[in-house]
């Protein structure tokens, strides 16, 4: 069931996309609710799943991850068997952030974190590459990054 989202709906999840630590007090005032309907409207959006969770985020270089990558990864037959095997691979892998399913040249592409690049050649030579159904991987090295943001545009009806 798709929840319909109206003009207050979609202030609150703007709001707490830039703020999750925001008290429901300050969050109510901005809607221009009071509290227990805006809680109450936060609850529905969890419960709808629209809101999936609440972390921080951290910054990869100030904890000694200075390196990240993109890597597209070929499989050696796509079909689920291999796609199952995969994803249950690179689930176990910590420094893998991120896996995207694709269309395309690709498979997959993963965005990979290490301290440097003598970890990252390690990473991948001893555990992605060994990945039994891999066929093909292909590195990018991050050099900078101008956007990274996890704020999504909630559309309008």
């Amino acid at each position: 069931m798709k929840l319909k989202l109206d003009a207050i709906d979609r202030k609150i999840l703007e709001l707490l996309q830039r703020n999750s630590n925001i008290t429901n007090a300050q969050l109510a005032q901005e809607v221009s609710l009071s509290p227990a309907p805006t809680l109450e409207r936060v609850k529905k959006l969890e419960t709808a799943g629209i809101i999936k969770s609440y972390h921080a985020v951290v910054d990869t270089a100030s904890v000694g991850l200075g390196v990240s990558t993109f890597v597209m990864a070929s499989l050696k037959g796509h079909n689920k068997e291999n796609i199952t095997k995969f994803i249950s691979a690179i689930s176990a892998i910590p420094e893998i952030v991120e896996c995207h399913h694709l269309t395309g040249e690709a498979d997959f592409i993963l965005k990979i974190v290490a301290p440097d690049i003598p970890s990252y050649q390690k990473l991948m030579l001893e555990q992605v590459s060994n990945i039994e159904v891999v066929d093909n991987l292909q590195s990018m090295v991050i050099l900078s990054t101008f956007k990274d943001t996890k704020i999504v545009p909630i559309p309008e009806p």
